[in-house]
């Protein structure tokens, strides 16, 4: 964990999405404890091309605080794509990612940040879901946990999240593997192997709005995670692709056996594919 000393201590990476009324209530969360756990630290806003002010609110903040930093990028990317965003952009010797809501507690960082000290390159945290966390919420996630665990190889544990800490050198190895469509997730644990430690946190309500994880992004994120570490899908596509194609060749002879026979009339290959006798 050795780095140059201009480095920051700490960063901390949020991506945003039309949370303007979050932005002003997590930075005066996030501050007391920064300033009470670590000797520096910068906090890297990452605002995920959102429509409302929460830009206006970064740059505000950002005018006022000076270990705040905004980066606004051009278009919606998606949680995955700000979060890479916001790590290129971190200098910190650790860097902690979360979400910009407040379910995810600040003073859960003191505990990712004793276990960074203690020799933990990767500190991930496991979700203890709020009382508001819905059934189908809860239920979705943890199917897809298990479904990826079982066909990628590697565990995720249900209530795995984006609230982690990353060593600098994790950091620097996961910009380098340059993925146009990445599962963090997927790829953090692939990393860490049996290196990371776990700490374990309630999920607090989210402080104002509604989520903007929507059930599509969620499907997308699914794909996308099994599709990029598993090679099942693959498999099946190829098996799918080999059955088609014996079934269409099998069509042809069947064609063609009838063509020999004079079973056919003109035309009738390629309007029914079902063997007619001319009346």
């Amino acid at each position: 964990m050795n780095a140059p000393s201009d480095r920051p201590e700490l960063s901390v990476v949020v991506p945003v999405f039309n949370e303007e009324r979050c932005i002003g209530p997590l930075v005066a969360a996030l501050e007391p404890v920064l300033e009470a756990t670590v000797s520096d630290h910068e906090i890297i806003l990452v605002d995920d091309g959102s429509s409302d002010r929460t830009w206006a609110a970064i740059t505000e903040l950002a005018l006022r605080h000076p270990r705040i930093r905004g980066l606004s990028l051009l278009r919606n990317f998606g949680h995955q794509g700000a979060l890479l965003a916001g790590l290129s952009e971190a200098s910190g010797r650790a860097v902690v990612t979360m979400d910009g809501d407040l379910q995810h507690p600040p003073e859960v960082i003191t505990a990712l940040v004793e276990a960074w000290r203690d020799g933990a390159p990767i500190v991930n945290t496991e979700r203890i879901d709020s009382a508001d966390a819905g059934w189908f919420k809860r239920t979705s996630s943890r199917l897809f946990y298990r479904l990826f665990s079982r066909l990628s190889g590697l565990e995720m544990r249900p209530g795995s999240s984006d609230f982690r800490l990353l060593d600098r050198g994790v950091v620097e190895t996961l910009l380098a593997m340059q993925s146009n469509d990445p599962f963090l997730r997927g790829a953090i644990e692939w990393l860490a192997g049996d290196a990371a430690r776990r700490v374990t946190y309630r999920a607090a309500e989210r402080f104002a709005g509604t989520s903007k994880f929507s059930l599509r992004k969620m499907i997308r994120l699914s794909i996308d995670g099994l599709t990029s570490f598993s090679t099942v899908p693959l498999k099946l596509g190829i098996w799918l692709g080999l059955a088609t194609s014996g079934l269409a060749f099998l069509e042809i002879l069947s064609i063609l056996m009838q063509y020999a026979r004079g079973e056919t009339v003109p035309g009738w290959a390629s309007v029914s594919g079902t063997a007619s006798s001319p009346e």
